[in-house]
């Protein structure tokens, strides 16, 4: 068989290739695996009508120009959400989904908790940046993490752009409608990364909830990990190694890891 074809969709902060760069090392020559950033950043500010559906059209044309009629899909936060729209969508596209917390995975089966948290997203909305991110971080980890301090120096110039696209991402999340029963329909494996230090009322929410949608559904976590140091970017080879396995029984077990 031909390498094991992936498209790494980034989450709402961190551009694709810092995000994702250690794990694209990690996985080795025969995972031909691309990582693009969001159709959301293309400009400086987020274009007219984006919706996950504007990341849907991405991964299509991305796919489409590659020649690539199947491959594997991966995303993180905001990239997970996008994934999880494009598996309802697309599901013939696909030959496996893989969920790195997901931002939003539908607006369907609530706990009170989970319903509460994005109350407080909303709350977000509007603020000036200086007071809009640290908020929008501490919200995704558990109350006793502690945060490093902003990194000294200015940031780089696309952090400039980040404000937007997250409140994009959350008002899109407010009224777009992830079809809870294409879902259902989806029968290929399906692998959530959980990292347990990340806000519970949020993320493990999500793997709950999914867990009973998805037929052919995996969860692995990472307990030393939260949403601002994901598996991708601290622990890449062993995640790596989780994902060598989650694609190679997708496809019938007919890859051998390259030496």
């Amino acid at each position: 068989m031909g390498p094991i074809r992936v498209m790494l969709l980034p989450g709402a902060v961190l551009p694709a290739q810092p995000a994702f760069g250690a794990l694209i090392e990690a996985l080795g020559p025969d995972v031909q695996a691309v990582a693009t950033d969001l159709e959301l950043y293309a400009g400086d500010e987020p274009p007219p009508g984006w919706s996950l559906d504007t990341e849907i059209d991405g991964v299509l044309r991305d796919a489409d120009a590659r020649g690539w009629v199947t491959f594997h899909l991966a995303g993180y936060s905001g990239g997970g959400s996008a994934a999880l729209a494009f598996a309802a969508k697309h599901p013939q596209r696909l030959l496996s989904l893989a969920l790195l917390e997901p931002a939003w995975a539908g607006s369907w089966g609530w706990s009170p908790a989970h319903a509460e948290l994005w109350k407080a997203f909303g709350r977000l909305e509007g603020r000036p940046p200086e007071q809009f991110m640290p908020e929008f971080v501490r919200l995704q980890v558990r109350p006793d993490v502690d945060l490093p301090p902003p990194a000294p120096g200015d940031p780089p110039p696309w952090m400039a752009r980040r404000p937007a696209g997250i409140s994009a991402f959350l008002h899109t999340f407010r009224s777009y409608d992830l079809d809870r029963g294409r879902l259902a329909a989806f029968g290929k494996p399906v692998l959530f990364v959980l990292g347990g230090r990340s806000n519970p009322d949020q993320f493990a929410d999500m793997a709950g909830r999914l867990s009973t949608v998805f037929t052919d559904f995996r969860l692995e976590v990472f307990e030393d990990r939260h949403h601002f140091d994901p598996p991708h970017r601290v622990e890449p080879e062993r995640l790596g190694a989780l994902l060598r396995e989650h694609w190679d029984r997708a496809e019938g077990g007919h890859h051998v890891t390259a030496t």
